[in-house]
């Protein structure tokens, strides 16, 4: 036995698949990653639209569409295998049943989940009889049908990829040529409505665009599983940004990279369904997106909360540190017993020790014996500024929201932090105030 050959062949196999050295595999891995893109594009507009859905709906109508073509092309004389014959009939059904989801919302006022459900299930039901008497008619055993429904993405062949990539092409061009119009149906459909653009018919474009999709992914990942690959990627998408076109762009770039890796794990190993694979990769990318997207991810989040939230405890420390500072009228040098300070704040002492060594490493306090803190010169600035801001708010809060006095301390705590530059000359100018500006509540001078 040679062991250098069977070690060899897996790292052989492996550069043939990650290089696209196999055209078979090429083939694929093209057709997934152009359906991938043009899925995730889509998909975003549709997914703002509140009718992830609709992808859905719109798979399960395109079965019917699948058996009558076919019984159609054998009554004609033919085989019933010829594909541009058979995507037309599911383009056809599933843009009858995107008819029908629309019809029942815009005239029954039967809301989208219900309709989308309601044509899901009827417009299956209907192809899952028309596709068994289908496979009855002579031939249509062999003819491959359910492949449509699992797809086939392991046995593409050219004109399978060639279908792929014009059906995705004329989808894209389509919506970026209508991108502006799209974004305001998204975004506000009240306001388009009523400055007169055609919401109708900016929605049976988009629903025609979704059909085209999802007649191009039948042959890739099968109606069962074209929703995920159209929904997914531009669900992981919006963890990444905020705006329209960088979401966009992210989700089709998610599924370009769904398509690839799913397909070439699905080359690597054979047993694996290709169109599962695809949808699992999918899934996994929205997972690292749930995770670790910089604008919704969780792990972000987490961050950006416990640094706000650090943020807040030196505050309230440096504020704490002030206001006691401001009753005894300020003595030199500014040092505040820590005894005050937690009771000012109800801190536990674990917690406030660790308070005050991040204002110590910031270079804002320093302890000094017995018990005390000292503020150098930039804490002290620091700590005027914070309790400037404080007070700002408060006054605020008391001459235009009407809010007792006794009661705007715990207000302002929860917004002062996130006030900028701008929000803060504002207030300024709002209340005419000077320096210094007063609490309402009673601290030093202004006690009672």
């Amino acid at each position: 036995m040679n062991v250098g050959s069977d070690l060899s062949e897996p790292f052989a196999q492996l550069g043939r698949v990650l290089f696209l050295l196999d055209f078979n595999t090429r083939l694929v891995v093209t057709g997934t990653a152009l359906l991938g893109a043009a899925c995730g594009w889509i998909g975003t507009f549709l997914l703002l639209r509140k009718r992830a859905l609709l992808g859905d709906a719109l798979s399960h109508a395109t079965l019917p569409g699948i058996a009558l073509a076919f019984c159609a092309m054998l009554a004609l004389g033919g085989t019933g295998k010829w594909l541009p014959g058979l995507l037309l009939g599911a383009a056809f059904s599933g843009a009858l049943g995107c008819a029908t989801v629309l019809a029942l919302r815009r005239f029954r006022k039967i809301d989208d989940d219900t309709a989308m459900g309601i044509v899901l299930s009827v417009f299956f039901g209907a192809g899952v009889v028309l596709l068994g008497w289908a496979q009855a008619q002579p031939g249509g055993s062999a003819a491959g049908l359910e492949s449509f429904i699992y797809g086939k993405t392991a046995s593409m062949v050219r004109a399978d990829v060639i279908w792929i990539a014009a059906l995705s092409a004329i989808a894209l061009i389509v919506s970026l040529a209508l991108f502006k119009e799209f974004q305001l149906l998204c975004f506000d459909e009240a306001y388009a409505r009523a400055t007169g653009w055609p919401t109708g018919a900016l929605d049976l474009t988009l629903a025609a665009l979704v059909t085209l999709v999802t007649v191009a992914g039948l042959q890739a990942v099968g109606l069962i599983l074209v929703i995920a690959f159209l929904i997914t990627p531009a669900a992981a998408a919006r963890f990444w940004a905020r705006r329209l076109g960088p979401t966009a762009t992210i989700a089709a770039a998610l599924g370009t990279a769904s398509g690839w890796a799913g397909a070439s794990i699905s080359a690597l190993v054979p047993q694996a369904p290709a169109g599962a694979v695809i949808v699992l990769t999918a899934s996994a990318l929205f997972t690292l997106s749930l995770l670790f997207g910089t604008e919704r991810g969780l792990v972000p989040h987490w961050f950006k909360r416990s640094r706000q939230r650090h943020r807040m405890d030196l505050h309230h420390l440096l504020r704490a540190a002030y206001e006691w500072l401001d009753r005894h009228s300020f003595p030199s040098p500014p040092e505040v017993p820590c005894p005050a300070l937690l009771q000012a704040r109800s801190w536990s002492h674990s917690h406030f020790e660790r308070i005050v060594r991040r204002a110590e490493r910031a270079g804002w306090i320093f302890l000094a014996p017995p018990d005390t803190i000292r503020l150098t010169p930039e804490g002290f600035r620091e700590a005027a500024r914070v309790t400037r801001t404080h007070r700002l708010w408060e006054a605020y809060l008391i001459h235009y929201a009407e809010i007792a006095p006794s009661h705007v301390d715990r207000d302002a705590d929860a917004v002062e932090h996130v006030l900028g530059p701008e929000i803060i000359a504002e207030l300024e100018a709002a209340l005419a105030t000077g320096d210094p500006v007063t609490s309402p509540h009673p601290t030093g001078k202004n006690a009672a």
